[in-house]
């Protein structure tokens, strides 16, 4: 076991039994093979077995599942540790443990130390540690959260005003206004601390100065006038952002209101815009069937997929299962069978897919499985994937077994999860185990090319 290929397997999930895949064993009542396998260096079984016995009060136990991992120096194997250890109001032993790794320099680990820290009444410490790594977004982030927790919003504030006034032109172009920060989210912070210090025009004022608006599928700005009841503000600021955050905002606040009226009307405002309603028409169709108005829902997809260049897959997807959760399985075949009209009788395995299911639903599964294998891409492993799903629903788990071992490098992970529903635990985890060779480096010579490629 070394850090290395710990931290290789855990980051691309493979060779190992997913986190996943390691619920499911516990789900199915097999602890015994995640007691084991968590001895044999599968970290995620550890991870999880580790937690089991906190919970159930064997914290020594629970040390020594872990105590492998942490030998190898591995980060994440230091703070789970540190996390059961802070559960176990053993703080102190937490810290001691984790800052040999912050200091170390590893932002993650100087983080997790920085929050660790202020949680247990040590801001000022955690504040003092992260204020040198302030051009980094992400320290720069955690440093803002300590400083609300550590009451030093006076002092985080000055030091982003002065990395504001340390900004520089973007380029070298004299008519370019667009200006370089370090951190980027410079603006972003700044607005959080005057919020929390009650200066909230400045943060809104700060909030209009971003280039990109859109953060995590979110808008800060939006989510600030919410928090402070600004309506009419959210209104006119959701008529000009064109991502469509503001205007879910809005609909949201008005449907929790009880304006279902209004919630809906946001969005359809929003959709009249060029090109808006791509960007709100899943959220306006959620907001319908939530209200008990599924048949209505359906006509906002229809209406937009029909548009020309409007048919992509995940809204045709969205209105499928639409369709499905409606009992109007044939509906959804109906609505296809037209666009697949639309493309001159093609119809590209991603559209395809979405047969599937409606067809189990009407009964029709055996001419799904034909059909499917018909398929010009009914070999590939893709396919597999989506035909196994639906016979496993259906009941037919054998069957969706024999499919994905026709191409079990690709489809491991869902391989194994039915075979674990099987009770074929040997089998799923020497799937699962199976090796998979690290990316090769590339050889280099020691001189740099300027021909292409690269």
């Amino acid at each position: 076991m070394n850090a290395a290929e710990l931290d290789y397997r855990t980051r691309t999930l493979t060779g190992c039994i997913p986190p996943s895949l390691v619920a499911r064993l516990l789900e199915h009542g097999h602890e015994r093979e995640v007691e084991s396998q968590a001895g044999r260096g599968e970290w995620f079984c550890a991870l999880e077995w580790a937690r089991l016995l906190g919970r159930r009060g064997l914290h020594k136990q629970a040390s020594e599942v872990l105590a492998p991992y942490v030998a190898t120096h591995w980060w994440p194997a230091a703070r789970a540790r540190a996390e059961l250890l802070e559960e176990w109001s053993r703080a102190d032993e937490a810290v001691a443990l984790c800052r040999p790794y912050a200091e170390a320099g590893d932002r993650q680990a100087l983080v997790f130390f920085a929050r660790l820290l202020a949680r247990h009444g040590r801001g000022g410490e955690a504040f003092a540690l992260l204020r040198a790594g302030i051009e980094d977004w992400f320290v720069a982030e955690c440093l803002v959260d300590v400083a609300g927790t550590a009451g030093m919003d006076g002092e985080a504030a000055a030091l982003l005003e002065a990395r504001m006034a340390a900004a520089v032109p973007a380029c070298d172009d004299p008519d370019c206004g667009n200006l370089r920060m370090e951190p980027a989210n410079t603006a972003e912070l700044l607005a959080t601390v005057r919020e929390r210090q009650g200066r909230v025009e400045e943060a809104i004022a700060l909030l209009h100065t971003r280039e990109t608006t859109s953060v995590d599928d979110s808008d800060q700005l939006a989510d600030l006038l919410v928090r402070h009841d600004r309506i009419a503000e959210l209104r006119a600021y959701a008529a000009s952002e064109h991502h469509g955050h503001a205007a879910r905002s809005l609909a949201e606040v008005l449907e929790e209101s009880g304006d279902v009226e209004g919630a809906t009307a946001a969005y359809r405002a929003f959709g009249a815009q060029l090109s808006g309603m791509g960007r709100v028409v899943v959220p306006l169709s959620a907001l319908l069937v939530r209200l008990g108005r599924g048949d209505e829902a359906v006509e906002v997809l229809r209406a937009f997929v029909g548009r020309p260049g409007c048919a992509e897959d995940w809204i045709v997807d969205t209105l499928c299962t639409l369709y499905a959760d409606l009992g109007r399985p044939r509906d959804g075949l109906a609505h296809l069978d037209a666009l697949k009209e639309r493309s001159s009788g093609k119809e590209d395995w991603d559209f395809f897919r979405m047969r599937l299911p409606l067809m189990a639903d009407c009964g029709l599964l055996d001419e799904a499985v034909e059909q499917a294998r018909a398929h010009p891409e009914g070999d590939t492993w893709y396919a597999a994937c989506a035909l196994s799903d639906v016979l496993a629903g259906a009941g037919r788990t054998e069957e969706a077994v024999a499919l994905l071992e026709q191409h079990p490098t690709l489809n491991g992970s869902l391989l194994a999860q039915h075979l674990i529903d099987l009770g074929r635990i040997e089998e799923a985890v020497r799937v699962l185990q199976r090796p998979v060779p690290g990316p090769a480096a590339p050889a280099w010579g020691g001189a740099h090319s300027t021909e292409p490629p690269f």
